[in-house]
C-alpha cells in the first residue's frame, strides 16, 4: 500500500544544501520569512564535505608531512634551516580523520545555524512538480512522501564532476571526491586535466610520495590563468618531480587496465603506467534527475539563465550558484543567496560586484581579482601595470617562498585600480586587499599611500602600487 503524501507549505523553498542554498536560507530565516530547505546529503555541498574544505585540509597535511620528509632526506647539514629529522612516517587513516573531522564541524555548525534562526530542514530527494509544488522523497525510506507548496522556488543544486566517455569512473579511476578520502598512497597516479582541481591533488599526492603525472590536452598547464602566473607554479611542479604532459589527450586504459594510454598532438600513443587514475576535466551544472527541465526555463548551454538579482524566466523561481555556470565559486553562490533573500523580503539588491576573487590553492598559490592586462585589453581599457617580485619581500623570503610577485592593474587616466593578481607562497590571504580595494574604488594612490605593516606580504601591494606610480622604494 502507498504511503499517503503529507503537504507542507512554506513562503521559501531551497532546493539544495550547500553554500549558496545554506545561505540563503540563514538570511531570509533571519528576515522573518518561512523558510524550508531540502537536502538530500550531508549539509554544506560539495564545497564543506568534498570540495574546498576537505582539499585544503589534505593539501595542509600533504605539505607538513613533505617538509619533515624533505629534512630527513637532507642528509647531514643540508639543511639550510637547521631542521633534522630522522625517518618520518605518514598516518594515512589519521590524517583523513583529522580532515573528516574539520568537515563535521563545519557541517554541524551549519546545521546549528539553521535550526537557530528557525529554518526548517527536510532530508530527502526533491523532485520539482511546478514552479510552487516539489515532492520530497524522504532519506528515511519508512518515512511518509513530502508535498511542499511555495510561494518562492530558489535552486541552488550545486554542480557536478564531469566524466570522460573513454575513462568512465569506477575501480582505479576516481574523481576529486574518492582522492579526497584515500585508503591508501597510490605509487604511481595518473591526473587527468591540470586545472586547478587536478593540479591542487596531485599536488597533495606528489608530497604525500606518490610518482605524479598529469595529462593536459591544452598545450600548457591552468590555461584559466594567464602564462606569467602560472609559469612559477609549473616550475614549483617540475620541482617537486611532477611530470606534465601537455597537448595530450588520453583514450582510455589499455587492455589489462594497469595504464592510460595518451595520444600526443603528433598522434604517437605512449602508455603511463597507473595505480590510481585521478579524472579532474571540470564540472558542470546538475540539472538531471530532480525535474528541472518541467519548468521549461530559459538557459545558456546547460546552465540556467539569471538577471542581476537571479532571477530565472519563471516568476518567483530563482536561481543561483554553479547551476548558473560560471564562475562556479562558493563565495559567489554565497553573495547570491543572501541577496535573493533579501530581495524577497522586500529590500532592494542587486548582484553586481566590481570583481570576484579567484584563488588556486597550488604550490605556490595564485590569486585573480579583477582584470588582468589583457583582459582589461580586450575590454577596451588603457591600462598600466606594474609587478613587485617576493624576491624582495622580506617576509616571503623568511618563508622560504621568495618565488612568485604581485601585479596591480589600473586605468592610465585616473589611476582607478582594475585588477590585481599574486602568484607565491601564502598569497591566498591577500585576496580580501584585493577585493576589498576594486569594489571601494581605490586608485593607485590610496594602495600606495596606505601603511602596510611590516614585514608582512602585504607590503608588496603597496610597493606594487609604488611601483605603477614610477617611484617604487625596494627595488
Amino acid at each position: 500500500m502507498r504511503a499517503q503524501t503529507q503537504t507542507q507549505t512554506t513562503t521559501l523553498l531551497v532546493i539544495g544544501g550547500g553554500p549558496g542554498g545554506y545561505v540563503a536560507a540563514i538570511r531570509a530565516a533571519q528576515l522573518g520569512i518561512a523558510t524550508t530547505l531540502v537536502e538530500d546529503d550531508v549539509l554544506g555541498g560539495t564545497c564543506l564535505n568534498v570540495g574546498c574544505i576537505p582539499s585544503k585540509a589534505l593539501i595542509h597535511a600533504a605539505e607538513e608531512f613533505h617538509k619533515v620528509r624533505h629534512y630527513a632526506l637532507s642528509g647531514a647539514g643540508a639543511s639550510a634551516l637547521g631542521i633534522h629529522v630522522d625517518a618520518p612516517r605518514l598516518d594515512l587513516a589519521q590524517t583523513v580523520r583529522w580532515k573528516d573531522g574539520i568537515v563535521r564541524r563545519l557541517t554541524g555548525g551549519v546545521g546549528a545555524l539553521l535550526k537557530k534562526h528557525g529554518a526548517t530542514v527536510v532530508r530527502g530527494w526533491a523532485s520539482i512538480v511546478d514552479g510552487k509544488t516539489v515532492e520530497v522523497r524522504p532519506a528515511d525510506a519508512a518515512a511518509e512522501p513530502l508535498r511542499i507548496v511555495c510561494e518562492h522556488l530558489l535552486l541552488a543544486a550545486g554542480s557536478e564532476a564531469v566524466a570522460l566517455p573513454s575513462l568512465p569512473f569506477g575501480g582505479r579511476v576516481i574523481g576529486a571526491t574518492e582522492a579526497l578520502s584515500p585508503a591508501s598512497v597510490p605509487a604511481r597516479l595518473v591526473v587527468v586535466g591540470a586545472g586547478y582541481i587536478g593540479l591542487e591533488l596531485g599536488t597533495v599526492y606528489r608530497k604525500l610520495g606518490s610518482e605524479v603525472t598529469v595529462v593536459e590536452a591544452l598545450d600548457r598547464a591552468l590555461p584559466a590563468y594567464d602564462e606569467e602566473l602560472t609559469k612559477p607554479v609549473v616550475a614549483a611542479l617540475r620541482k617537486l618531480g611532477v611530470t606534465l604532459k601537455l597537448g595530450c589527450t588520453v583514450q582510455g586504459l589499455n587492455a589489462t587496465g594497469d595504464a592510460v594510454r595518451v595520444r600526443d598532438a603528433q598522434g604517437q600513443e605512449t602508455e603511463l603506467p597507473a595505480d590510481r587514475v585521478l579524472v579532474a576535466v571540470g564540472r558542470r551544472p546538475r540539472t538531471a534527475g530532480w525535474g528541472l527541465e518541467s519548468l521549461h526555463l530559459d538557459m545558456d548551454g546547460r546552465a540556467l539563465r539569471v538577471d542581476d538579482q537571479c532571477r530565472t524566466s519563471m516568476r518567483n523561481v530563482w536561481a543561483i550558484g554553479d547551476l548558473t555556470g560560471e564562475p562556479m565559486l562558493a563565495h559567489r553562490a554565497m553573495a547570491q543567496g543572501e541577496m535573493v533573500a533579501e530581495i524577497i523580503a522586500g529590500r532592494q539588491r542587486h548582484f553586481a560586484p566590481a570583481a570576484i576573487p579567484a584563488v588556486c590553492f597550488t604550490d605556490p598559490e595564485i590569486v585573480v581579482v579583477g582584470h588582468t592586462p589583457a583582459s582589461a585589453a580586450q575590454a577596451g581599457l588603457d591600462v598600466l601595470d606594474a609587478h613587485f617580485p617576493f624576491a624582495a619581500n622580506g617576509r616571503s623570503m623568511t618563508l622560504e617562498g621568495g618565488e612568485g610577485f604581485v601585479r596591480v592593474v589600473a586605468r592610465r587616466d585616473n589611476h582607478l585600480i582594475v585588477g590585481w593578481q599574486a602568484v607565491g607562497r601564502g598569497v591566498s590571504e591577500l585576496s580580501t586587499a584585493f577585493s576589498h580595494s576594486i569594489e571601494m574604488g581605490a586608485r593607485l594612490e590610496d594602495a600606495a599611500g596606505t601603511i602596510h605593516a611590516h614585514p608582512t606580504l602585504g607590503e608588496a601591494v603597496q610597493e606594487a602600487a609604488l611601483r605603477a606610480l614610477g617611484h617604487a622604494l625596494h627595488i
